[in-house]
């Protein structure tokens, strides 16, 4: 009994077989109570035999009435008394039984009077019969044995039965049958395999059951596409990594000549910053994979902060022959991560300034936006460049660790494919979202959005 299936069937089984036995119990009984075997219809019975017969012979008839009762069950429970208060067939009348009687004319004073049940028959010269059933007892409720009564029989407990077998097992089936499947589904995803999907095999169905498997089915997707883009993550890194190496040994080959060491030595120098640097950024990627409510926060002016950023970002930019302007809202204040979100809006503004033409501005927009509902609304920042944009299938991809629109000019103007990753998921750690959009002058504008938090009363 430790399959599910069997619980429900015999579950549902038992149920259906007690209810129908107890119906077919009640039926019977309510039947019965309508019919000869009742106490009062029985006696009620047997007394207008009595009066027909002595109605039409007298006493004779009424003695052959009752002489015709012998053999069956009313033989020793009914009893014809005649003015000599004994029976006419000579039985024994039980002594209890003449409280039935009603007293005769010679009869003491102060007997009590009768409690009844005696049906008094009087010739026309007075004498008195009376006649007195007694011992009935109302039918039992019968169980099992009614199934037994004309009209109920084994072929309707048989049919019962098997259409109760039948629609139990199929209902036991149809509740048992998707939870079998999502279990081998379940043990197929353990065995690595995330492409099974379950909802197409329920087809038809709109209950829990179908809306479970379509879960199932989105975070199967999910963890297929979480464990691609792993997959896809260590590709990446470990070709990052191979590059600096690989020059590292080049540097080292050519640093065995002794003419070219201290140009070699700085090189590889250099190469390994950059190798230290890129470890940090990848270790940092992995250190944001948290849930928004892992974050603590304390009270940051988002305003303040784009204004250090800006300025930290200014002389690269003026390197670059473009400027950054920042425009922003007066009270931009929230419980946030001050590191989390300077890493953010440094990686998207260095960014738009790595990418950004020459004499054009880098333009930084802070603001509030207020729900409709009301409530702290949210804070959005947008930094727009305009360079040279993204194509629109590459709008999202831009997001993941390494993605590169054009590895060429990756390598042209820098950076690791990290910097966009990196503020996408320290925005998603505060509960917000980034999306791109190419601009419609040109460029293309990063948004980043998340609500603003209060300290905790």
């Amino acid at each position: 009994m430790h399959s599910l299936f069997w619980r429900i069937f015999w579950s549902f089984w038992l149920a259906i077989a007690l209810i129908l036995v107890g119906t077919v119990t009640a039926a019977v009984d309510q039947v019965l109570m309508h019919r000869e075997q009742m106490p009062w219809a029985q006696r009620g019975a047997l007394f207008q035999q009595a009066a027909v017969a002595f109605e039409h012979g007298g006493p004779p008839a009424l003695k052959h009435w009752a002489e015709g009762l012998r053999g069956g069950p009313y033989y020793w429970r009914t009893f014809v008394i005649g003015p000599n208060e004994h029976d006419i067939l000579g039985r024994a009348v039980p002594p209890l039984l003449r409280v039935f009687l009603v007293p005769g004319p010679g009869d003491r004073a102060g007997r009590p009077p009768p409690i009844g049940g005696a049906l008094v028959l009087t010739e026309p010269d007075g004498r008195m019969y009376q006649v007195v059933v007694t011992g009935l007892h109302r039918h039992p409720l019968l169980f099992f044995g009614a199934l037994g009564l004309p009209g109920v029989g084994g072929t309707t407990l048989a049919v019962a039965l098997i259409v109760s077998t039948v629609i139990c097992f199929l209902l036991a089936r149809y509740l048992v049958g998707p939870i079998d499947r999502l279990r081998r589904a379940a043990r197929t995803v353990a065995a690595g395999h995330l492409e099974v999907r379950v909802a197409p095999d329920m087809r038809g169905r709109h209950d829990d059951l179908a809306r479970l498997a379509a879960d199932f089915d989105a975070m199967t997707g999910r963890l297929q596409g979480l464990l691609e883009s792993k997959q896809q993550l260590l590709r990446d890194v470990s070709h990052e990594l191979r590059s600096p190496l690989t020059r590292l040994q080049l540097a080292l080959s050519l640093a065995q000549r002794e003419e070219e060491v201290p140009r070699q030595l700085a090189r590889i120098g250099r190469e390994a910053d950059r190798l230290e640097q890129l470890i940090a950024r990848i270790l940092g990627l992995a250190r944001l994979e948290r849930a928004p409510g892992d974050l603590g926060g304390e009270p940051l002016d988002t305003g303040a902060l784009l204004e250090q950023i800006v300025a930290d970002v200014a002389i690269e930019a003026e390197a670059r022959g473009c400027q950054v302007v920042l425009e922003h809202d007066t009270g931009l204040r929230t419980l946030a991560d001050p590191e989390l979100l300077r890493s953010a809006f440094e990686n998207v503004i260095r960014n738009a300034v790595r990418y950004g033409a020459a004499g054009t501005a880098v333009e930084v927009r802070a603001r509030r936006i207020a729900p409709p509902s009301g409530g702290a609304g949210d804070i959005e920042v947008t930094v727009h460049d305009h360079g040279p944009g993204v194509p629109e299938k590459d709008l999202e991809a831009i997001f993941e660790p390494f993605y590169r629109v054009d590895a060429a000019r990756h390598r042209a103007v820098g950076g690791d494919g990290l910097g966009l990753a990196i503020a996408a998921r320290a925005i998603a750690v505060h509960g917000g979202r980034i999306s791109a959009c190419n601009g419609a002058a040109g460029g293309l504008q990063v948004h980043m959005i998340f609500p603003v938090r209060s300290p905790a009363r």
